[in-house]
């Protein structure tokens, strides 16, 4: 059975989600927050199961044109719900609208559900009553332009969700934003790597499950495992060869490290919960004191943005900090995420290459500096 699918992610992140699927087998074609492509129950769970810097994976059930209320009714009304929706089946719509004639949301799902309940009420031969007492099917109506898009979650709960995470501190990155972060940079597992800000531990706990190919869907569960249609040992089978796959622990060297001792003990338990505890050299020391020895490496630091977490002026302190310690690292590439646009002013140099990207809805700028390493293979 092969379906349209869909993966979702943040803005800013297409390429590299389109680069990881590329590399997964698959022929992509990439919109503004989304990514396209073909595949049977197999992929929705390898996809669901391997892909790092996603959102969702979803089955695209229906394209088609809705100038007015009746097309939307009659077009959502003519899939075959019976093939996705079991009698009892839950589901709850959700509804987007921009720059369409239909643009009254809360309408739009309205009325795609009363759609799908008159189908499958004559399919089903119930008289205009469904019980929704079974398994979550959420469906989504999106209208963009006057085109609508009528989608199927396959993923449930974000695949940020990895299942690792048991404590977070005050602001912390989404897992799936930490490895964007990783793949974005060209760092493999037999580099140097460093979280001098690493708070929770994600952009390294990231860093090291990249680096010994654990799949990042290992430890959860997903929506897809409900549905009636969906043959479990797919599942079974997909995490048994993930298993296979991980590579032996040693040979990474990452180090993360935060001014606050308090939070290098949650970021060990997170590392602990993933699996990876042994990969990461976790350490309690002030930006400024931080020495790197190696040559050739890669930092990536989410330094408090000065917003909510401290105050501007120390924020801007400690940019000033990781100039004067790090950019004297000339064969190390390091990046900064920071809602602070002035960040290079007090970091004292201009950045190689600037990349906007959204942590939420809060717009972030990756300033990049590129190092000069002696020696790559």
């Amino acid at each position: 059975m092969n379906m349209k699918l869909l993966a979702t992610m943040a803005s800013g992140f297409e390429a590299i989600t389109k680069k990881e699927l590329q590399n997964l087998g698959y022929q992509v074609q990439i919109e503004n927050g989304k990514a396209y492509f073909e595949g049977g129950l197999e992929d929705i769970v390898k996809t669901n199961l391997w892909l790092r810097s996603g959102d969702r994976i979803k089955i695209v059930l229906k394209e088609f044109e809705a100038l007015n209320f009746d097309d939307l009714f009659e077009e959502v009304k003519a899939v075959d719900w019976d093939r996705w929706l079991p009698l009892d089946a839950a589901f709850p719509v959700k509804g987007r609208s921009v720059k369409s004639q239909l643009h009254s949301v809360p309408d739009i799902q309205a009325l795609t559900k009363k759609a799908i309940v008159d189908k499958m009420t004559t399919v089903y031969h119930r008289r205009g009553w469904l019980p929704e007492s079974g398994s979550i099917f959420q469906i989504e109506i999106r209208l963009v332009k006057n085109q609508a898009e009528l989608t199927l979650d396959t993923t449930g709960e974000s695949l940020f969700k990895r299942g690792y995470r048991q404590e977070h501190g005050g602001a912390p990155l989404k897992e799936n934003f930490g490895a964007a972060l990783v793949l974005l940079t060209p760092w493999r597992a037999s580099d140097p790597f460093c979280d001098p800000t690493t708070g929770s531990g994600t952009i390294a706990i990231e860093a090291a499950l990249i680096g010994r190919n654990i799949a990042p869907g290992l430890k959860r569960h997903f929506a897809f495992e409900k549905f009636p249609w969906f043959d479990e040992q797919i599942l079974t089978t997909a995490r048994t060869q993930a298993q296979q796959q991980i590579l032996p622990s040693g040979d990474l060297q990452i180090q993360a490290s935060d001014i606050d001792g308090s939070m290098i003990d949650i970021a060990k338990l997170n590392a602990y919960q993933a699996g990876v505890l042994h990969d990461i050299q976790f350490k309690q020391i002030a930006v400024k004191d931080l020495q790197l020895t190696n040559d050739n490496g890669f930092l990536i630091a989410n330094p408090p943005y000065g917003k909510r977490m401290q105050a501007q002026t120390q924020a801007r302190q400690l940019y000033q900090q990781m100039g004067q310690n790090f950019e004297k690292l000339s064969t190390w590439s390091k990046y900064y995420l920071s809602s602070d646009l002035e960040f290079e002013k007090f970091y004292g140099k201009k950045a190689t290459k600037r990349r906007k990207l959204y942590n939420g809805a809060l717009r972030t700028d990756l300033f990049q500096y590129w190092g000069h390493p002696t020696y790559r293979k």
